[in-house]
Formats: structure tokens, sequence, C-alpha cells
């Protein structure tokens, strides 16, 4: 079995949800809980609402998010 890619976007964060977690609008308009990689977690970045990120969904999954980096 193959593994399918993930699909890139970039989104605009709504609201952190928790410690990790935020609101994020997918360009679509569509809203998605993400949360951060473990590169950022282990950074313990944050977020603002407004701000621009790169994330990561799975093609299986289009309701989760993984944020990458600032975009």
């Amino acid at each position: 079995m193959f593994d399918d890619p993930p699909v890139r976007t970039i989104a605009t964060i709504e609201k952190p949800v928790g410690p990790n977690l935020y609101h994020a609008a997918l360009p679509n308009g569509k809203i998605v809980i993400a949360h951060l990689s473990k590169p950022l977690l282990e950074e313990q970045t944050t977020f603002e609402a407004g701000q621009q990120v790169h994330v990561e969904l799975t093609p299986y999954d289009f309701d989760t998010a993984r944020i990458m980096r600032l975009a």
C-alpha cells in the first residue's frame, strides 16, 4: 500500500483553542483544528489571530491540520 502525500496549503489562524491547538481558516473558508508540528512544539512557538501559517492535511481527514511554519 502506498502513502498518499499530504495536502499543503496556507491557513490563517482564527483563535487559540488550547496551548497547542488553534482554529485556522483554509483558503476555501473551511475552519479546521490545527496543531503544532513537533519542531514547533519543542520551540514553544505560539501564534496570534490573523497570522498566516503553512499547514499540512492528510487526504483522509480535512478537519485537522498540522502547522508546519509561519508563512
